[in-house]
């Protein structure tokens, strides 16, 4: 939970090309998993992109431009 914390708290100064997991992109658009998945679905979020053999990533860029989009 704690690396959650600091990603949010650092969110803006990440640069675009980094990635979060699932659980900053729930907090950043106060959501839960399956409404996270259900726009992805939709488009109204960005896909996750595959880092690995079982892990997932949403890049920062992505979503700061849906963020935007939501206004």
């Amino acid at each position: 939970m704690k690396v959650v914390f600091e990603e949010l708290v650092n969110f803006n100064s990440l640069p675009d090309v980094a990635f979060v997991k699932q659980p900053v992109v729930e907090a950043l658009f106060a959501c839960s998993s399956p409404t996270v998945w259900r726009r992805v679905k939709s488009g109204k979020l960005p896909a996750p992109k595959k880092l690995g053999l079982r892990a997932i990533g949403w890049q920062v860029g992505e979503l700061r431009r849906a963020l935007e989009n939501l206004s």
